[in-house]
């Protein structure tokens, strides 16, 4: 029985994620809850023809394949999970953990080096190594617990909308990683690395510009 108790528990944890689970059991977010925390979208690129040339089944295992060594990446630099939708998924900080020697931008950067280092698999397996787009940015947001049947953490406010707007914006930038200046005014960047200043720019949704920032290591 213990095992068995263990066991289930261990399974909604993967299906939910420890720290969701955490909070669900405690009802941190019965109540809305103001908060400040950096969110990364990241959206593959281009999934629509590789399924119109792989086929949808064939097109899922790349995009479960990618979605699992993105994680690999997530949970070396304390990120988590919030969300998977279509061929795009959203990883969340609290701020103070993702500005910490630029834990977030590290992030993005293991990505890349994830992919990089499993090229030849991704190449065997399905011909084709994605390439994808990621837009980060920080700020307040409310977090609350929605749901009946079933219970999610939610988000709202204008910082999760900014950063999936920067993300989108990668594709007319001809960029695949944007940052904004708000959250690139808060981390300290390694010498090493180059940050390069966009421009200001009008995002969808948005009454005024915002700064954007290109990162890029030596």
């Amino acid at each position: 029985g213990m095992a068995l108790a263990i066991q289930l528990v261990l399974a909604v944890r993967s299906v939910v994620g420890g720290r969701v689970l955490g909070n669900l059991i405690t009802g941190r977010y019965h109540r809305p809850l103001r908060e400040e925390r950096i969110f990364l979208f990241l959206d593959l690129a281009g999934s629509t023809t590789l399924a119109e040339r792989m086929g949808d089944i064939e097109a899922q295992a790349l995009i479960t394949k990618f979605f699992f060594d993105v994680a690999q990446a997530t949970v070396m630099y304390g990120g988590e999970t919030h969300r998977y939708i279509g061929d795009e998924v959203v990883v969340t900080w609290p701020l103070g953990r993702g500005i910490r020697d630029a834990a977030c931008l590290r992030c993005c950067f293991a990505i890349d080096d994830r992919i990089a280092q499993c090229a030849s698999d991704y190449e065997g397996r399905f011909g084709v190594v994605p390439t994808y787009r990621m837009g980060l940015h920080g700020g307040p947001v409310v977090a609350a617990e929605c749901g009946d049947d079933k219970h999610e953490i939610v988000y709202f406010g204008d910082t999760i909308n900014t950063a999936a707007r920067i993300e989108q914006y990668c594709k007319e930038a001809g960029r695949s990683l944007l940052v904004s200046g708000d959250l690139m005014a808060r981390m300290s960047l390694p010498d090493a690395w180059k940050a390069d200043r966009v421009g200001s720019v009008q995002l969808r949704g948005r009454a005024g510009e915002t700064d954007i920032f290109a990162v890029a290591r030596a």
